[in-house]
């Protein structure tokens, strides 16, 4: 497992800090299902005896886990931080989440997003009665908050990074393992890393002998080339379909508990992205995002013979995806070959 004197100095989420958020956001919050993933393809794939467990968190208020993180930033807020509103910056499901979470709040939120999101999670964000900065791409974007804050007085709501934001990722851990039972690996998927930061925290406290695994796209792999650096690295663009995954850089909180916490990341391309999106589709009618099938692809792709006959935890993490994109890539993944086991 990676690890640091200085990752083990980080103040991590803890078992009494996640109960404790786990009841703040219960107030707000539904505890999201899971279900065991079984068919026919799954069996011949991983074996008879294997379980996976999927935690199904694109069921959350606004459509992925995001919620969680931006819900406890705001409510650990001083009222007067939180008098001229907040501020975000994201490809979508951050910027729906900080919407959502600043209208139950009766606050008014301004969000910064790149013109390339999907249309569709900029019109929810609108619905949800935000303010939206369109910009060219994801490093003006976070240039152009960091003005807004400056600015205007908002509180900034980081999509990943922070203290508060791990403790809400760490709630969806702590539910997970709770609802699932033993587990012999959990797979998370990693943009910015606040997702996994969290859920690692989470589950390597609670079970330590479960191993945790980190999954990124290729074409967003910060968090990859941080750990292979040492420390926070940026990358020169996204080039991948899931979006939501597609964090320009590595931050240092996220980082250390992602580095102190998470035993290995792997990567899927898109191709296997798309493949995972059309199996989840078909076998259990499960319509999520590119980034809700991270952790689906890497068992199915990367992963698969090491789990064979495994309890393994899957966490599905979104499902802010339009029609039209989500028919072209379940298309895609239906024409994609398998690779035997092997090749």
């Amino acid at each position: 497992m990676p690890s640091s004197a200085v990752a083990s100095e980080v103040n991590a989420p803890n078992p009494r800090s996640i109960q404790a958020a786990r009841a703040t956001l219960a107030d707000y919050l539904p505890v999201t299902p899971v279900w065991e993933l079984r068919s026919d393809r799954t069996e011949a794939r991983f074996g008879a005896s294997a379980q996976l467990i999927a935690k199904l968190e694109l069921f959350q208020r606004s459509g992925s886990f995001k919620t969680r993180g931006a819900l406890m930033v705001m409510l650990a807020a001083q009222s007067k931080e939180l008098e001229h509103g907040v501020t975000a910056v994201s490809a979508g499901n951050h910027a729906i989440a900080l919407a959502y979470a600043a209208r139950l709040l009766g606050v008014h939120a301004k969000v910064v997003m790149p013109r390339s999101a999907s249309r569709a999670r900029m019109d929810r964000v609108r619905e949800l009665d935000a303010e939206l900065v369109l910009v060219d791409n994801v490093h003006e974007a976070f240039e152009t908050v960091r003005a807004i804050e400056r600015d205007e007085g908002r509180l900034f709501v980081h999509p990943f990074e922070g203290p508060h934001t791990a403790l809400g990722t760490a709630t969806l851990g702590a539910e997970f393992v709770e609802q699932a039972g033993e587990l012999d690996a959990v797979i998370v998927p990693i943009g910015g890393g606040g997702l996994a930061a969290g859920v690692a925290a989470a589950v390597k406290q609670l079970r330590p002998e479960c191993q945790v695994i980190g999954v990124e796209p290729f074409g967003a792999d910060s968090m990859t080339r941080s750990f292979a650096a040492g420390s926070p690295q940026s990358i020169e663009r996204v080039a991948t379909i899931a979006d939501s995954l597609g964090a320009p850089h590595a931050a240092p909180y996220s980082f250390e508990l992602c580095r102190r916490f998470i035993d290995r990341i792997v990567r899927v391309d898109d191709e296997q992205l798309c493949h995972a999106m059309a199996m989840l589709f078909h076998d259990f009618k499960l319509a999520c995002e590119p980034a809700g099938a991270a952790a689906t692809a890497a068992a199915w792709h990367v992963l698969a013979d090491e789990l064979r006959g495994k309890r393994v935890g899957l966490i599905i993490c979104g499902s802010n995806i339009d029609s039209e994109n989500f028919h072209a890539y379940v298309r895609r993944g239906e024409e994609y070959q398998v690779p035997e086991r092997g090749d």
